[in-house]
């Protein structure tokens, strides 16, 4: 093969993929995610961030986990809007964000506050004093006048109060309460990739509840699943076999090596794979106007105070890192009524 043929190869190799698929003739779909060069991105841009420095090792698997989680569940819903997976801790993780977009465009960061021990698990982080809440947001994209996004919060334990030890088992139990659908999710993530398979029984009839339905049909249909949950044969076998991939696997298996492993027995529907722009990729939604409409929201006493103290205004996003620097006269133009403005100054990259 020649060398540029080799390269090539070796670069698709690299792209984040997503893969779904149905087990044929039975009530079960899946999906399995590998973030290589997405993930690589998020980490990269945090690394470069002199205000921060790279994420923590524990930090950054947590994140990794989401992110792939985030991906799986905006994947398996119709839903035009971002998806928005939250952790909100009492441990040194005060909170973890992953984004998603319906075009699988992703981002997310995590503030972290004072030091982690290299072994610290979900507990340690987020959970100290079980007070840790996990939330997922469905932010429309055309919003109506007076819409307000659907939200979904859990507890970081179980219905007994133990904490939680794992994401995977986070989620799954917001999946039972959400959707009444029986799911296994296997997380895990790495410097390099972060993975997830997402198995899940479907519903009994018509689509899953995530995005906050309501009426009696709902009702009825919400009944239905939760009266199937745990009885599927068929769902519980494939959950055994899923559950048995480990995090070595996932994070070092080719998809189709993982799904001829687990799989091999069972007859899989498989859809055209999404990668490249098509698939799961990294996307900043940030912006001079969102920063612009912050320090509007500071108010012009505040941004008066900060300009005679620094110079200028400096603002960072916490997912890319761009730097937006407004001085005194873009701080003046920000607060001019709409209408009456002039040129700002140039985005500091």
């Amino acid at each position: 093969m020649p060398d540029s043929a080799q390269a090539q190869q070796k670069e698709e190799s690299v792209l984040s993929e997503l893969h779904k698929f149905l087990f044929d003739g039975l009530p079960v779909r899946g999906m399995i995610v590998r973030l290589t060069d997405a993930w690589q991105e998020i980490l990269a841009r945090r690394a470069s961030n002199t205000a921060t420095g790279a994420y923590a090792p524990p930090v950054a698997e947590l994140l990794g986990e989401m992110t792939a989680a985030a991906t799986l569940m905006q994947a398996n819903i119709k839903f035009n809007g971002a998806l928005i997976l939250q952790i909100f801790g009492d441990g040194p993780v005060k909170v973890a964000v992953a984004e998603a977009k319906p075009d699988l465009s992703l981002r997310a960061t995590a503030k972290v506050i004072g030091n982690l021990p290299a072994d610290a698990r979900l507990p340690e982080m987020v959970n100290e004093n079980n007070k840790g809440r996990c939330a997922i947001t469905l932010d429309p994209k055309d919003k109506l006048p007076g819409t307000t996004p659907y939200q979904g919060v859990v507890p970081l334990f179980d219905d007994e109060g133990e904490k939680l030890g794992k994401l995977s088992d986070v989620l799954q139990h917001y999946m039972l309460q959400s959707e009444q659908l029986d799911t296994t999710l296997v997380l895990a993530a790495d410097d390099k990739v972060a993975a997830g398979l997402l198995i899940q029984r479907l519903p009994v009839k018509g689509e899953g509840n995530l995005e906050g339905q309501s009426g009696t049909s709902v009702r009825d249909h919400d009944q239905a699943n939760q009266d199937q949950i745990g009885l599927n044969e068929d769902y519980n076998r494939i959950s055994i076999l899923a559950s048995s991939l480990t995090r070595d696997e996932l994070l070092t298996l080719d998809i189709e090596t993982i799904l001829r492993r687990l799989f091999w027995e069972e007859k899989l529907l498989r859809f055209e794979p999404q990668a490249g722009l098509l698939g799961p990729h990294f996307a900043c939604t940030c912006g001079r106007d969102r920063v612009a409409q912050m320090i509007r929201g500071l108010g012009v006493e505040e941004a008066e105070e900060i300009l005679a103290e620094r110079g200028d205004i400096e603002v960072g996003c916490d997912f890319c890192g761009k730097q937006y620097r407004f001085d005194a006269v873009d701080a003046a133009q920000i607060f001019r009524p709409p209408g009456d403005q002039v040129p700002g100054s140039t985005v500091v990259q």
